[in-house]
């Protein structure tokens, strides 16, 4: 992750589950077998580079038991005031 996550996330929303995620063998041998979902949500967040924050629509991979993985920015909504 190159970023840090500095609220909790919000507007959570399966974007795909099962056998409709396109990486699911890679989650499957490296993390072990499970309900796996890609999912999005909203959050602040302060990139490693650089000291401004954002609101930003943030995307990861989870499983039930198993934990979060790959978080990435997929798009940064608004800057934040500090």
């Amino acid at each position: 992750m190159d970023f840090q996550l500095l609220s909790g996330i919000t507007h959570i929303t399966n974007i795909a589950v099962g056998s409709n995620i396109h990486d699911l063998e890679y989650y499957e041998k490296a993390y072990g077998k499970g309900r796996w979902r890609k999912v999005k949500g909203i959050a602040t967040v302060k990139p490693n580079e650089g000291n401004k924050i954002y609101i930003a629509e943030i995307h990861w991979y989870e499983a039930d038991g198993i934990g979060k993985f790959d978080f990435k920015i997929k798009d940064y909504i608004e800057e934040v005031d500090k």
